[in-house]
């Protein structure tokens, strides 16, 4: 860990750089907007009802880990008013695309971070969550790497005290060897069951599935992506 309890990359950092491209004028006004509006702080402690994050009535409350552009997250976002959802993302350009495109058509159903996963599944109060969703993590390909793979079984743990009883853990990925790891991390933590009937269902998408750009891209270069739905035991 840091001096100031952040992860360190060499140790936990699950995720890789920070920026890509210069973030323009007008995105990095949004960004700054959109963090004051709808970031969280987690200098202070977590409500025990999570709902009362959001300025409008929610059923429940969601996460989703690494949203990249937020085609998904936005999708979601607009289809499901009545769900809380919490989107983190540490990649700056993701944050501010999907800030910008907020603060154009704004979503008071939305909470973001823009750090490392991990601090805010620590923040959170026990069984609060009632989905979690991980769509296209870095798979650290080489295997010296595969400590910083998002799911292990510390994560695991992480994810199984955040979620409630019959929640779900949604996990999507074109690369085999990382859904392999995925399902043999699962099964072995004991907390989630994988939902499916079949191996065939993995080929089907999650109801309602808007589909991303990585996923497309997949796609046209040949990688057939999974869809893994695990239920909190």
């Amino acid at each position: 860990m840091t001096d100031d309890g952040r992860p360190s990359r060499a140790t936990e950092g699950f995720f890789g750089r920070r920026r890509g491209k210069p973030v323009r004028a007008g995105q990095a006004e949004a960004l700054a907007a959109g963090l004051q509006r709808c970031g969280l702080d987690l200098t202070t402690p977590a409500p025990a009802d999570l709902r009362e994050l959001f300025p409008v009535p929610v059923s429940q409350v969601r996460l989703e880990i690494g949203f990249g552009g937020g085609e998904h997250l936005f999708h979601t976002l607009t289809e499901e008013p009545e769900v809380g959802f919490i989107g983190v993302e540490p990649f700056v350009n993701g944050m501010a695309k999907l800030m910008a495109r907020v603060q154009a058509e704004p979503r008071p159903n939305l909470r973001v971070f823009d750090d490392d996963a991990i601090r805010l599944l620590d923040w959170l109060p026990a069984g609060s969550l009632d989905r979690i969703v991980l769509l296209y993590p870095d798979p650290w390909p080489k295997k010296r790497h595969w400590k910083r793979r998002f799911v292990s079984q510390t994560n695991l743990d992480r994810m199984a005290r955040a979620l409630r009883s019959g929640g779900e853990f949604r996990f999507a990925s074109d690369i085999n060897t990382y859904v392999n790891w995925t399902l043999l991390h699962c099964r072995a933590h004991g907390a989630f069951k994988w939902t499916a009937r079949e191996a065939a269902d993995w080929d089907l998408p999650f109801e309602g599935w808007p589909g991303t750009r990585y996923e497309a891209k997949a796609l046209r270069e040949g990688r057939r992506p999974a869809y893994l739905t695990f239920r909190r035991r």
